[in-house]
């Protein structure tokens, strides 16, 4: 557990050393790559790579652990905007987070809930009935060194069956 964009630094540090010895290790996930966003930018005053320069040595590390060990990182990241119109690929979605772990991510996840139907009210059924009822949708985006895209979009929703995708 990280309390600080330092201490994130020096686990990444740490950790290169466990997959040099241990190569079995194939998975990093981290919540929430931006969870330092705010006391970054506050320590780094008005000077915006002071801001970033923490986050973007962390970045240049998994970057190198990417290539060297060839793990597959899965990080969270608050949305800070949303588009009013849904998941999308516009720049008010775009990611706020410094240039080099913008460069880093090959794949971006949106992740939303879909508000509940008319019909599906909690008057009209118990709280248990419109807790099935929700919807949430996935919005992939991917993109590669040559600069093409792809998207797609899936929604599904849980039920006491399982995962139901719609």
């Amino acid at each position: 557990h990280c309390s600080s964009s330092s201490q994130l630094l020096l686990t990444l540090h740490f950790l290169e050393t466990t997959l040099s010895s241990r190569s079995s290790l194939a998975l990093l996930l981290i919540d929430s790559i931006s969870a330092f966003y705010w006391s970054d930018r506050s320590e780094g005053g008005a000077n915006i790579s002071k801001q970033e320069e923490k986050l973007s040595k962390s970045s240049e590390l998994l970057g190198r652990l990417l290539r060297d060990y060839r793990i597959t990182i899965f990080a969270t990241c608050h949305t800070i905007r949303r588009s009013t119109s849904g998941p999308s690929s516009s720049d008010t979605d775009r990611p706020y987070l410094c240039r080099t772990w913008q460069r880093l991510v090959t794949h971006r996840l949106l992740c939303s809930r879909q508000e509940a139907g008319p019909n599906q009210t909690a008057s009209d059924r118990g709280d248990r009935e419109q807790r099935r009822c929700q919807v949430f949708r996935v919005h992939c985006t991917s993109s590669s060194s040559t600069g093409t895209k792809g998207s797609r979009t899936s929604s599904f929703r849980v039920t006491d069956g399982g995962v139901e995708f719609i």
